[in-house]
């Protein structure tokens, strides 16, 4: 139950790592594994060589010079929320609940519309490199920008250490490699992506990516299909047979209670609106056009992922449940049932092998490798562009320092979070880490959003409000992850939770909007009045794109 509860806290870039976060057996190499593996990394390495020589100013490295079409730009997001979560982790929550699985894959795409019909283009014609430009706008620069970069540092701190620990589980029970070799390589690599070949390598990785995930992933649901002539009912009634009880086509075996539903549905949401790795690739794309294309080709990607993964989990109960070529017989000894090898969240990867054999095992194993480095590549960015350009050009430096600096610094920014990703994933490898997880998607539920929401559609919002309001929001999603069942009884081992729920984003987001509402509007200062005079410019700017970073004027 907690490694399904971890999943559903996850979304673009979440690996279900608390499932394989206990004692992995070695595994024999996986050579055909091994070989696709280092052709992935071999041509992303050159992509990065190439990129490389583009990169010359702070725009280039930030969001690729701004070059980077509607289409592209949609897949390459797509590469970023499609995360090994999405893939092994809805397959595994099919796999063993059933109907339930597709309920919350499909939990995973609310959060488009508001992003399609609120964000995209708002933030496009506001900033210029993070989602804090638009938040500092009109309002006070250093108190907003420091609380939004370290909002976005912890978030991609907390989605690092998941993402780290995943991948080392992972290699070691697919490739055979050692736990703290894996987490090295994945470290090593995602320095060398971002360092060097800047937002264009991170986006052409993640472009790759994601067509191998979703070729793989097409020919596995295909593969599935044509065994039962492309009927459902067949495919759903011999499922039911297999896992002997209708139960797997009924919803509600995951989240019973509203609270807890309705708080999950908002983190899903809102958080998703809130991930600074997310918010940063709409900068990427010449105009607000590209950027509402983007949204539009990401949705579809998404959401057609996401049915292909409703495909494979039924697909995994009917060709590897019970089967035992893939069944682990020395458990099943000890415990009974029917575990398979490694987990739940190997039925995806068992399921390859039913399908097409070692070599098709071997693509797929490989493609579940390279979606972490694809995820790691850009929350290590976002993190980098936070510390760079809104702490040290835009705090530090009161915009005054030159692009070139500026680069250096998140240069040296991502290497040395990629030195704490390494660090704090071999350091957290026993740990249950679902925590960090959901404290990730409450943060930027919580403290991101409303201040990034505000700031573009509430004259009244107010620096005091804003900073008051948002240091609330995170504070209340902090103190209620540990204070609930999966901190304070999971990982602390005490008796019962203070606070009764898993999913705290219910009440922190709430706590968030309503702060910064009285903050703001209880605000009587001289600063108070001209920033909400600034709003009028703010909003026309927002919906006309008139002075926009690169808008062409006329």
């Amino acid at each position: 139950m907690k490694a399904l509860l971890f999943l559903l806290l996850g979304s673009a870039g979440i690996f279900a790592a608390e499932a394989l976060s206990g004692a992995v057996e070695k595994q024999p190499l996986n050579m055909s594994a091994i070989i696709m593996f280092l052709i992935f990394v071999g041509a992303t390495l050159g992509i990065t060589y190439w990129a490389a020589k583009r990169t010359k100013t702070a725009k280039d490295f930030y969001t690729a010079g701004g070059g980077i079409t509607g289409f592209q730009n949609g897949m390459a997001i797509a590469g970023d929320y499609m995360s090994a979560a999405s893939f092994l982790g809805i397959s595994a929550l099919v796999y063993g609940k059933g109907y339930d699985g597709l309920i919350y894959s499909i939990g995973f795409l609310v959060g488009w519309p508001i992003i399609l019909f609120m964000v995209a283009e708002q933030l496009r014609n506001l900033g210029k490199y993070t989602f804090a430009d638009v938040a500092s706008y009109r309002l006070q620069q250093t108190p907003i920008r420091t609380l939004a970069a370290f909002g976005s540092i912890l978030t991609v701190i907390l989605y690092l250490i998941a993402q780290m620990v995943g991948a080392g589980k992972l290699i070691q029970l697919l490739f055979g490699l050692d736990y703290e070799v894996a987490v090295v390589l994945v470290g090593v690599l995602m320095i060398l992506y971002v360092t060097f070949g800047g937002m264009l390598a991170t986006t052409w990785v993640q472009i790759i990516k994601a067509f191998l995930l979703l070729s793989g992933a097409t020919f596995m649901a295909i593969a599935v299909m044509a065994h039962y002539n492309f009927n459902f009912e067949t495919l759903f009634a011999t499922a039911v047979e297999m896992k002997e009880t209708a139960e797997i086509m009924a919803p509600g075996k995951l989240v019973s209670d509203p609270i807890s539903a309705l708080s999950l549905g908002i983190a899903l949401m809102f958080g998703t609106a809130g991930l600074p790795h997310i918010l940063m690739r709409f900068f990427t794309v010449s105009d607000a056009k590209e950027a509402r294309k983007s949204v539009f080709y990401a949705t579809g990607f998404i959401g057609y992922f996401y049915i292909l993964t409703f495909i494979i989990g039924f697909g995994a109960i009917v060709m590897v449940f019970k089967n035992p070529q893939y069944l682990d017989l020395a458990k099943q000894a000890t415990e009974g049932g029917f575990p398979i090898l490694g987990g739940d969240n190997m039925a995806a990867i068992h399921l390859s092998h039913a399908v097409g054999g070692d070599f098709f095992l071997g693509f797929i194993s490989a493609v579940a490798f390279a979606t972490i480095l694809a995820v790691v590549s850009g929350l290590t960015l976002a993190g980098a562009s936070a510390i760079s350009h809104d702490l040290y050009a835009s705090v530090i430096k009161k915009g005054k320092t030159d692009g070139l600096m500026e680069m250096k610094v998140s240069k040296i920014a991502t290497v040395a979070l990629g030195i704490i990703a390494i660090y704090l994933g071999i350091a957290f490898e026993e740990q249950n880490i679902a925590f960090m997880v959901g404290l990730a998607f409450a943060i930027a539920a919580s403290a991101n959003f409303p201040i990034l929401f505000l700031s573009m559609f509430w004259s009244k919002l107010t620096t005091r409000g804003a900073l008051l309001g948002g240091s609330i929001g995170l504070l209340t999603a902090a103190v209620l992850v540990v204070l609930g069942p999966t901190v304070w009884v999971d990982f602390l081992k005490n008796t019962d939770p203070i606070f009764p729920y898993k999913y705290p984003a219910l009440f922190s987001v709430t706590a968030a909007f309503v702060s910064i509402w009285f903050f703001s509007i209880t605000d009587r200062s001289e600063n108070s009045r001209r920033e909400r005079e600034g709003f009028e410019a703010q909003y026309i700017r927002s919906q006309t794109g008139i002075g926009a970073e690169g808008a062409v004027e006329h």
